[in-house]
């Protein structure tokens, strides 16, 4: 059954009025991977590679012939995904079955049933390259005027998913902010429990923390929430 298309001008607008905070960086990923499928003539599949220091992986696929032809090229370190991502460029292949560039790909692209395929690098991050990855059954499938709409959904794409990323490390910062601060506050109610027992200092307090923590193979935190809880519980209720 043929997928339902979608106009170029409202797929543009639609990645212009992402909001970052009713979804998160896959929620982004999710709907260009989809948009791109629905808008560009001749795309099967679609997926999305990023290139991080720990190296290339597809953060989402519409479907298995893509992830798989995106891992056989991840496994040659080499193909025209991490080409595109590299290069910040366009790479295409018009006709699998006539193409001898990265190995043995072109080969195992025409075996999976498709003829054509065409990335385009996604404009992220300095520390992220990125590329998208549409996949067609038939040869030639995709003509100069898909190229060019590739290009410019990559680029509406692109800005989106930059945003989406920034977002949701500012928002991974704050929480591991929040977790700290909580932390800290724990420590320091235990230190001042240990303080009054022990009619120690707070440094002497730190270390007996520290060496419970040592002995039973816990977090100082774990060790710190455990004896505040266990003090709370013993005091009386006030009346």
């Amino acid at each position: 059954m043929p997928q339902e298309s979608t106009d170029p001008a409202s797929a543009f607008t639609e990645l212009g009025r992402i909001k970052l905070g009713e979804t998160d960086l896959d929620g982004v990923l999710n709907r260009v991977a989809d948009l791109a499928r629905a808008t560009l003539p001749g795309a099967d599949e679609v997926s999305i590679t990023l290139v991080r220091e720990s190296g290339p992986q597809t953060a989402v696929a519409t479907g298995e012939i893509a992830l798989r032809l995106d891992r056989v090229q991840y496994g040659n370190r080499a193909g025209p995904c991490l080409d595109a991502a590299a290069g910040k460029t366009t790479v295409s292949v018009p006709d699998t079955t006539a193409d001898s560039r990265w190995n043995d790909w072109p080969a195992r692209a025409d075996e999976a049933g498709v003829g054509s395929s065409l990335s385009v690098g996604l404009p992220i991050l300095d520390t992220i390259d990125g590329a998208m990855n549409i996949y067609g059954r038939q040869k030639n499938a995709f003509d100069c005027a898909t190229v060019r709409l590739a290009q410019t959904l990559a680029g509406y794409a692109g800005i989106a998913l930059a945003n989406a990323h920034l977002y949701d490390s500012k928002a991974n910062l704050a929480q591991h902010m929040q977790a700290a601060m909580e932390n800290r506050a724990v420590i320091e109610q235990a230190k001042g429990i240990i303080m009054g027992d022990r009619r120690c200092s707070a440094d002497e307090a730190f270390a007996i923390l520290t060496r419970i923590s040592q002995d039973s193979n816990r977090k100082v935190r774990d060790v710190a929430a455990a004896l505040v809880a266990r003090t709370q519980r013993a005091r009386p209720p006030v009346s």
